[in-house]
């Protein structure tokens, strides 16, 4: 399974719109690329500024999928994905999770997955989004806000992650300024040096401007 599999150090930190910009640059350069989300929660929640993950990246993939195939539970609970699936009364099967994305990635040149909250998050009470990962056993990229608390919460997905044996291929600092503050080039060099693992930026992006930002990325270094 060629691709990657795209974390975040929390809830809201830019993962989605990065797994959309990976996707949509692989798209642009005639890719076929399949996107996929375990599960997406919070769907009772008033509309933003962007669509829904799973209607996002259903978007920006270009293996002909709809939002439905990206993401095998919805749920609308605003909460964790084990609680948002108790609240729904809507057991989540870590079996049939990992049958969509092995069917999801079958015959495309790659595939994005992009995880739930953070890398501890449980799918279920018994499974959580690392478990997936190792599943999957996709390179992982980590997604992490560029201000105060960073430095530690970056390190600290970097070390779950390795601890299951997993291999951390980037980490992507979103949004990046144009004009970074000191803290913010102080954080991305220090998380750098003591990950080891190279920092990129991702400029904010819109819908429009995703596929020339995901460009900016070393995508081929990574998977």
């Amino acid at each position: 399974m060629r691709g990657l599999f795209v974390t975040g150090t929390d809830t809201g930190v830019g993962k989605t719109v990065v797994a959309g910009a990976i996707c949509a640059a692989l798209a642009a350069r005639g890719e076929r690329v399949a996107a996929f989300k375990p599960v997406v929660t919070g769907t009772d929640d008033p509309p933003g500024d962007w669509p829904a993950d799973h209607e996002l990246l259903a978007a920006t993939a270009s293996a002909g999928q709809v939002a439905t195939d990206v993401a095998p539970y919805v749920l609308g609970p605003p909460v964790s994905p084990h609680y948002a699936a108790e609240l729904a009364g809507a057991p989540v099967d870590p079996g049939r999770i990992r049958d969509m994305a092995c069917s999801a990635a079958a015959g495309v040149d790659a595939l994005v997955c992009e995880g739930v909250g953070g890398l501890l998050v449980p799918l279920t009470p018994d499974y959580l989004v690392r478990d997936l990962a190792v599943d999957l056993r996709l390179p992982m990229v980590v997604v992490a806000r560029t201000g105060l608390g960073t430095i530690n919460h970056t390190l600290l997905t970097v070390d779950a992650a390795r601890s299951a044996g997993l291999r951390v291929a980037a980490i992507v600092m979103t949004p990046w300024p144009r004009h970074p503050e000191a803290i913010e080039q102080s954080n991305r060099a220090t998380v750098e040096r003591l990950a080891g693992v190279e920092v990129s930026g991702l400029p904010e992006a819109t819908s429009a401007t995703l596929a020339a930002a995901g460009a900016e990325l070393p995508l081929d270094d990574w998977m």
